[in-house]
């Protein structure tokens, strides 16, 4: 999972902070004028968009996804929350209510950031990775970019959730995170297909 630690590392980069800054600026002023926060804490809003619209794919968002949503908040803000509100956790409430309206704007600013942080060339898909049996796929995740790595448990998983481990998901969630993929420009990343593989759709 990205860590506090990881995110204060990449909004350091100019480009990226001024991205976020200007998406954070039409967000809240749009969504709540008078409410403040940090570029750090607004990135982590961005980087839990998918796992957002993951679990708003049914409808609502249940209880244990919210529990599962509201820790990863906390784990991604910049600390310094004890005995108030996470700033996160209340922007990522604002999201919730308004992710139809939100979601092309806050993907497409993810995009950009993400391909910022590493060499994407080295994500695309080779011929001789396209037909990879799915006990490789724990070879091609050593050989992908650690931070793509985390980019995906924080994407679509639980912190204990294991990246090469099956399991089960329904099938409008499921369609969900192929249409986050696409979004993300991920179709043609070999490690995100070996990824899809990995679940039982019901």
């Amino acid at each position: 999972m990205i860590t506090e630690y990881e995110i204060a590392t990449i909004i350091e980069d100019q480009q990226i902070k001024e991205e976020v800054s200007a998406l954070k600026k039409t967000f809240l002023k749009a969504e709540s004028p008078l409410y403040k926060m940090n570029n750090h804490d607004f990135l982590s809003l961005i980087l839990l968009t998918p796992h957002v619209g993951v679990a708003l794919s049914n409808g609502s968002v249940s209880l244990f996804e919210e529990l599962s949503l509201n820790k990863k908040a906390r784990k991604f803000s910049r600390g310094g929350t004890f005995l108030r509100k996470d700033p996160v956790v209340h922007a990522m409430n604002l999201l919730i209510n308004s992710y139809d309206k939100w979601e092309d704007t806050f993907l497409t600013a993810l995009k950009s950031i993400m391909y910022q942080t590493f060499d994407k060339e080295h994500l695309l898909l080779k011929e001789e990775d396209t037909n990879l049996p799915s006990n490789e796929f724990h070879r091609l995740v050593m050989k992908t970019p650690y931070i793509f790595v985390k980019y995906l448990k924080a994407f679509f998983l639980t912190e204990e959730d294991a990246i090469t481990v099956e399991r089960k998901i329904n099938a409008v969630e499921y369609e969900k995170i192929l249409f986050v993929g696409k979004k993300l420009e991920l179709e043609q990343v070999a490690i995100f297909k070996m990824f899809c593989a990995t679940f039982d759709v019901k």
